[in-house]
């Protein structure tokens, strides 16, 4: 129990120390405990470019075709890997998605909105190798962290870039957003300027600007202590997606910060807030 108590307390460091650090999670995806899963693809490409390529993780017990949740994992447009993320697509896995984490183009190699459509390729991809895995296409969820948050909420809001992926954006059951950049004009530091500073139309860019009657319904969740992505993004896409009738659950979690949300989905961590919970069951009355 000791011993226990003391590798928790030790992953909690952890993962406090790249959270204020903005670090890789590499170390903490290495040495954190999994849930049981299975890794059923592993680099399998979506496109035709180098970071065009994602894993997929499954039930460990397959009983019919399961859910699917293509989960984009977050580092500010500009940095991340879906090998870093492999804790998450076993926790969504374990509660019974067939679960799909796809890398995209980030910059300096690309800028707004590249990784949008890298998103919605590998949404396609889920489309058409979900029942090869396990999984049921016609009952898919998009989740996102961060700025995978932002690249969810998008596809999930904008149509075009499904559209244009040749997916009928009505695939999409619900969105989970976990301290998502929805509503953060005007570009006020080095990361917005470098990622969206180019673009034509800047309010074009913003999910909130395209809540609309239809929008799947969305579980968006922040932690009141987020400095990174203001919890008044969270709240912005939340009061647009219901003034159009759209089923809405938020969740601000005391005390969590930016990292927080998404750390609070590993084995470890989810003490510190129902976030795993809370979302999937929220996702789970809207596939069943």
């Amino acid at each position: 129990m000791v011993g226990s108590m003391t590798r928790r307390a030790g992953l909690i460091a952890l993962a406090g120390s790249m959270a204020s650090a903005c670090s890789p999670l590499s170390l903490f995806a290495t040495f954190t405990p999994k849930d049981a899963a299975k890794l059923s693809e592993h680099g399998a490409a979506y496109g035709t470019l180098e970071r065009q390529v994602l894993d997929v993780y499954a039930p460990k017990r397959e009983t019919a075709p399961a859910p699917v949740a293509v989960f984009f994992y977050g580092g500010s447009w500009d940095s991340g890997r879906r090998q870093d993320y492999g804790w998450v697509g076993r926790a969504l896995a374990a509660q019974g998605f067939l679960t799909i984490v796809p890398d995209y183009r980030l910059y300096p190699a690309v800028r707004y909105p590249s990784f949008i459509a890298d998103g919605a390729l590998a949404v396609r991809w889920a489309i058409e190798h979900a029942r090869g895995l396990g999984g049921d296409p016609d009952r898919l969820v998009l989740v996102g962290h961060s700025a995978g948050a932002y690249i969810a909420a998008m596809l999930a809001l904008d149509d075009r870039y499904l559209k244009t992926a040749g997916v009928d954006p009505k695939v999409v059951k619900a969105l989970a957003g976990l301290s998502g950049p929805y509503d953060f004009l005007p570009l006020d530091g080095p990361i917005t300027r470098q990622t969206f500073g180019e673009a034509r139309d800047l309010p074009a860019t913003q999910p909130a600007r395209y809540a609309k009657a239809g929008s799947p319904p969305a579980f968006l969740a922040t932690g009141d202590a987020d400095t990174t992505v203001k919890p008044r993004n969270t709240v912005a896409l939340a009061a647009g997606l219901r003034a159009k009738g759209v089923a809405v659950e938020e969740r601000h979690y005391a005390g969590l910060n930016h990292a927080d949300t998404v750390l609070a989905l590993s084995k470890p961590l989810r003490g510190k807030a129902p976030v795993l919970a809370e979302m999937v069951g929220f996702l789970k009355a809207r596939v069943s």
